[in-house]
């Protein structure tokens, strides 16, 4: 009889020993499984409703109007020139993938347990699956946003797409990443603390008001400006609608700081969330 260690197992699991045992190579291998996860998230989320996929479209069309109408005409807050319903969906475009990545990757371990208890694979094939099923979403609001951009276009609005634009796929990555480096802080937290799930929407609702979403940066007191631009989410907004409708504040100092943060905030949040994948069953 053939004793373990002469056994060729095909997959050998070992226990995390270290802070950076990150294990990148098993995440590639489960590179299917995550196309699995993205299918099933983007499929199920609107399946058992009337309109379907049509909410994809009608979410940001809805706040858009909205918007229109609290901030535009009631408030009357500038949007440096711009037409106000297109100001508003750019920011909404951009503001719904990073809310959506932030609050949907903040209860992975909570929302997982029993898949997690039951089954062996990568943690992390599960957060990142959000982002890319949030981005298939992302992409049919694009192109409701670039219709639009060009309706008011043709119509004779100051509308001024540019080189910028060049700067989508960054602007994309800084996006993704800031909402899992959050996510999973978020995550690992719940696994204790349970009241964070609470706040986590309540939260997002708030930290969008401090984003140049329903104003632009340019009508920001120059006191307070620092205070805004301390939001690694600001340039991001900002930038997106430089790019495409030729309006806002974009200075690279600005990106890089985002970019730092971006990077910071991932590592940190990788780190815990592997470090308490180990024991999290006992908490849930």
């Amino acid at each position: 009889m053939k004793s373990n260690a002469d056994i060729n197992w095909d997959y050998i699991i070992r226990p995390q020993r270290r802070w950076l045992d990150l294990r990148l190579g098993e995440l590639w291998r489960a590179r299917n499984l995550i196309m699995l996860f993205v299918w099933r998230d983007f499929v199920t989320y609107y399946k058992q409703t009337i309109l379907g996929p049509l909410w994809y479209l009608i979410q940001p069309l809805i706040t858009s109007l909205t918007f229109t109408v609290v901030f535009g005409n009631f408030a009357k807050l500038s949007t440096d020139g711009l037409p106000q319903f297109l100001f508003y969906l750019a920011g909404t475009v951009v503001w719904g993938y990073f809310s959506a990545c932030l609050t949907k990757t903040s209860n992975v371990f909570t929302s997982h347990a029993n898949i997690f208890g039951k089954v062996y694979f990568p943690r992390l094939t599960v957060p990142i699956s959000i982002l890319l099923s949030n981005l298939i979403t992302l992409l049919i609001q694009f192109l409701l946003f670039l219709a639009f951009m060009i309706y008011f276009s043709s119509s004779g609005a100051d509308v001024h797409p540019n080189a910028t634009i060049l700067l989508l796929p960054i602007l994309l990555i800084l996006m993704a990443g800031l909402g899992l480096g959050f996510g999973i802080i978020i995550s690992a937290l719940t696994t204790r603390y349970r009241d964070l799930q609470f706040l986590v929407t309540f939260g997002a609702q708030l930290w969008m008001y401090i984003t140049p979403v329903v104003y632009p940066l340019s009508s920001v007191p120059e006191t307070y400006r620092w205070l805004v631009l301390a939001n690694p989410m600001t340039s991001i907004v900002e930038t997106f609608r430089f790019a495409f409708l030729g309006a806002g504040i974009v200075e690279t100092t600005h990106l890089l700081y985002s970019l730092v943060c971006m990077i910071v905030v991932m590592l940190i949040g990788i780190l815990i969330f592997n470090r308490v994948e180990r024991t999290f069953m006992d908490t849930v």
